[in-house]
This record gives C-alpha cells, structure tokens and sequence, in this order.
C-alpha cells in the first residue's frame, strides 16, 4: 500500500494492511487492520497513541510481527476512524472496544501491545477482562502519566474546550484542528502522509482523550498483573519520562525490559529501530504464556 497526497512524492508504507470497518454490537463501528500470521499463531492485539490510529502508529510492525503472530490493530474512540459518540472519551470504554473486537472475530486469548495511552488501554483490558488477555506489552508508557496538582483546573478547561468544540461552526473546528492536531507534522513525505491520518482525528475526542491519559494512576493495582508482560522503552522520551517507564516494569512481576534509543514518536521516526525492540519483547512474552 503506498498512500500518496496529488503534488507530493508518495510515501510508501509497505506491508501496511488495507483496514476494514467492523460493527460492534451495541458499541458503534469501529476500524481494524488484520495481518494473518503462521496457523495457531498467537494473536497480537496492537492499541495505538494518542491522536494516532492503526496505521499511523504501526505501519513500520506489521510485516515483521506477522513473522511469527497474527496481528489485529483497532483505531480507538475518536481516532481515525474509530467509534464517533457523543459520550465523553473514557479509556475504561476503549478497553471494553476492544475486548469486544476480540469477540466479535472469535480471538478467545491475544496479547495486548499498548503504545503510549494504548498502554492504559491494555492496562484496563486485562483487568477488565482478564480471560481474554494471556500476555502484556507496554510501550512508550507507565502506569501514570502526571501529577495530582493543576488536575482539577486541567478538567475544567477541558470541559469547556470539549463544549466549545461541541458547538463551534466545522469551519472553526478545521482551523483548530490544523493549529493544534496537524501542524507539529513536516511537510516531508512521511509528514504529509501523516497528516493526512490526524485530519480523521476528532477534535473534541482529542482534548478529552488527552486529559483522561493525564488523570490516568494505576498505581494501586498495577502490581496485581499476573501475565507475562515486556515493556519497550524509549530512552530520550520527553513525554513519557523513562523513569516512569522504568517504574511500570519494576511493578510487575517478572517483567523483561528492551530499551530503544528513540523518542516517544520513535514508532514514526525511527520504525526499524522500534520495530526490532517490539518483535523481540513480543516474542519474550509469548514463549512465557502457558498454553496448557
């Protein structure tokens, strides 16, 4: 597949799967990729970043995780094209999305990959449906993402801007989008492409997304993961400190840590390198799951 803006020199994504809606019963539609693997392969379930979706955050993984797993990928809530509602972004609700992406395509058991805030959302899915998770890995995330102080003067400027967004004219709410969603990306041809896939984002799931990541502390449970579980983590990570990447593994048990010489976007900028940490920690989690 190689997504190409009129004007641009196309950037070509090999490998990345042509996705699919899929309808999930009582929740809405939401959008998948699926890249088969080796027969009786375990699944990998992948949970992308904030403001990115399944292609954005993954398109450098598939070809090679597909080596040795089947790969499922989902855009979340108000990413991509994931569920639109009107209800406000909640991570507990893209937990319970994609446990029911599991079973809506039969998957009994899979491995959560969570990137970024995919990791609260893999977080939420084993301890919100822990028969369907056998295994956990983490990426470019923790277990708590910021302070206590200023969160309650940060929710009630995302409450406001959630209901400006609510009612803004769409000419409005395009001129914000761009300021806020798509002009951190260049103008490269990745960077075109690029935002191409943050102009499917909506706006006001975007604030509210990224104030529920910022309020996000498991600290009181995380301790209790009782799965097999890697976590890959970025080592210049200005957004998600490696301490606190480092503090998520040292809470559970058992888990293996793979270091990336890579920033938070290093699953954009820098794919081989990141790609190569995550097929190994993928791999390390599932010669630990037991089948029996």
């Amino acid at each position: 597949m190689s997504p190409s803006l009129p004007g641009s020199t196309p950037f070509l994504t090999p490998g990345l799967p042509e996705g699919r809606a899929l309808e999930l019963p009582g929740r809405g539609t939401t959008w998948i990729r699926e890249a088969p693997g080796p027969s009786n392969a375990p699944t990998l379930l992948l949970l992308h970043g904030w403001t990115a979706n399944s292609a954005l955050n993954w398109f450098g993984t598939y070809e090679t995780l597909q080596r040795d797993f089947n790969v499922v990928a989902m855009d979340h809530r108000g990413h991509g094209q994931g569920i639109r509602s009107r209800r406000r972004f909640r991570l507990e609700d893209c937990a319970d999305d994609a446990a029911a992406v599991l079973e809506t395509l039969g998957i009994e058991r899979a491995i959560a990959v969570g990137y970024s805030m995919g990791g609260p959302i893999a977080q939420l899915l084993w301890r919100r449906h822990p028969k369907m998770i056998e295994g956990l890995v983490f990426c470019a995330t923790a277990a708590r993402f910021r302070d206590r102080r200023g969160e309650r003067a940060l929710n009630g400027v995302v409450t406001g801007l959630s209901f400006a967004t609510r009612v803004a004219p769409p000419a409005v709410k395009t001129r914000v989008s761009e300021r806020v969603l798509i002009s951190k990306y260049d103008t490269t041809p990745l960077g075109n492409w690029a935002r191409e896939q943050a102009r499917q984002n909506d706006l006001r799931t975007m604030l509210e997304a990224g104030h529920d990541v910022a309020s996000y502390d498991a600290r009181a449970w995380i301790s209790t993961v009782n799965v097999p579980t890697a976590v890959v983590i970025s080592t210049r990570d200005e957004t998600v400190p490696p301490h606190r990447q480092h503090q998520l593994a040292d809470s559970i048990n058992e888990a293996t840590v793979f270091e990336v010489n890579g920033r938070h976007d290093m699953c954009a900028t820098r794919p081989e390198r990141f790609t190569d940490a995550l097929f190994e920690a993928c791999q390390d989690v599932a010669a630990r799951i037991d089948r029996r």
